[in-house]
């Protein structure tokens, strides 16, 4: 099953996509890893920060990974790439 849900870039993944927000259809269930890699299949450049990015789902963090996430709609999904600086 779809659901659609909404995409909120950070930082560097803003640049890389040239956007601060987007809405996606993705399966309902599914893995951080293959959402990533959908998203990544949307704008190519994202591949770059691939080993250093985390999701938020509905505001908790997320790692890359095998584990499912069940989506709604509605949710929102940020990308929060790597912050410089120190």
């Amino acid at each position: 099953m779809n659901t659609e849900v909404s995409v909120l870039y950070f930082a560097k993944s803003a640049e890389l996509t040239g956007l601060k927000a987007e809405s996606i259809t993705v399966l309902s269930n599914i893995s951080s890893l293959q959402l990533w890699h959908d998203l990544e299949s949307r704008h190519p450049r994202l591949s770059v920060l691939r080993d250093q990015v985390v999701l938020a789902v509905r505001q908790e963090y997320v790692p890359l990974g095998e584990q499912p996430l069940t989506l709604r709609d509605g949710d929102e999904v940020a990308i929060i790439p790597p912050l410089s600086g120190g």
